[in-house]
């Protein structure tokens, strides 16, 4: 990781590169800044001739506008200010990248790589606000599916998703429902069914939810998606939630780890060390460390990282646990945003990446 300061990128930023077959991925992280941030870290990242595939922007508020022709996820939480939020940036060079449009706004990009074509959507809302919140979700998977489709991938492609849920515990067991009945009609569980992360966000569409989405069509036989299970929980939906806890993306030049939101829960499926921050922290880097680990991977390889924590006085803990952990520094930001379960006060999840 690399701290990158000059004019136009504040300082606070981390950017790892990864160095594949003919191509270059750069991962940008930028924390405390707000919607104004995006052109400088867009600039930075295309400085060396990458393209950014997406982005996403965690702030206090919904105030300014993402650019039309930059495929973004703003998710607006319940703090900002220092120590806050930011944006995340995600860039490729040497490889073939192609926008996702629907309805003229930009919603992700597909990269036609030499073993696969891969596909990163953002930002999709679904098209009637008015609509129930589980009538909202639904018409969110069917609008991703739409979008897969001008990407000429479907949802059995789908390896990961990203769900921001406008007041999470006012519907999640709806959203559950929703989502569990459509990954049904879709033969979902007949296949892999997604990594993901479910958290409580708002957003400036006034939506009930905002979806992101990676998906992954092979055209190479070396190519592997499976999912990864959790060495130290059980497979999540054994208590009612329809997603993996990591997928792997395996090819013959770089593998992909996505480990899904992850808080802390005990192997049979209830919340641990209720009420007790600090120990939530703890226990959710354990269990996600036993997961990179499983796969030949550690901390250093992480390329993006998003903490959630319930209470903005809670802020910190990561950092400090992590200090007196002796992880290494992570790109990681800290968004104040309300997690699934009302005694859930953290949780955390993680992209890494290892070049072969």
């Amino acid at each position: 990781m690399s701290g990158l300061g000059n004019a136009d990128v504040a300082e606070q930023v981390a950017v790892r590169e990864i160095a594949r077959e003919g191509a270059r991925e750069l991962f940008l992280t930028q924390a405390e800044a707000g919607p104004e941030g995006l052109a400088a870290g867009e600039a930075h990242l295309e400085q060396g001739g990458a393209r950014v595939v997406f982005a996403e922007l965690f702030t206090g508020e919904a105030a300014g506008a993402v650019a039309p022709e930059l495929p973004a996820t703003w998710v607006c939480g319940a703090a900002s200010g220092p120590g806050w939020g930011g944006l995340q940036l995600a860039a490729v060079s040497g490889a073939e990248v192609r926008p996702v449009v629907l309805e003229g706004r930009a919603v992700g990009s597909v990269v036609v790589g030499p073993y696969a074509t891969e596909c990163r959507l953002s930002g999709l809302y679904p098209p009637d606000l008015t609509a129930t919140p589980e009538q909202q979700a639904r018409a969110a998977f069917e609008r991703l599916e739409q979008a897969l489709e001008q990407a000429g991938l479907d949802f059995s492609h789908v390896a990961r998703t990203w769900l921001f849920l406008d007041d999470i515990l006012g519907w999640y067991g709806e959203f559950n429902h929703a989502r569990t009945t459509f990954f049904t009609e879709r033969g979902v569980f007949d296949g892999l069914v997604p990594a993901s992360t479910g958290i409580g966000g708002g957003n400036p569409a006034g939506a009930a939810l905002v979806v992101g989405a990676y998906a992954i069509q092979p055209h190479h036989p070396g190519v592997t998606v499976q999912v990864v299970p959790s060495p130290l929980q059980c497979p999540a939906p054994r208590y009612g939630s329809s997603f993996s806890r990591a997928v792997e993306v395996a090819m013959p030049d770089l593998r992909r780890l996505f480990v899904s939101g992850t808080a802390s829960i005990a192997p049979g499926g209830e919340t641990q060390h209720g009420g007790d921050v600090r120990a939530q922290t703890v226990r959710t880097l354990e269990v996600i460390a036993a997961i990179l680990e499983s796969r030949g991977m550690g901390w250093a390889d992480v390329t993006r990282a998003t903490a959630y924590v319930r209470f903005p006085e809670d802020r910190e803990i990561l950092e400090e646990v992590r200090r007196a952990e002796g992880l290494p520094p992570l790109p990681v930001l800290v968004a104040a945003q309300v997690i699934c379960r009302d005694d859930l006060l953290f949780e955390l999840e993680v992209d890494a990446v290892q070049a072969r």
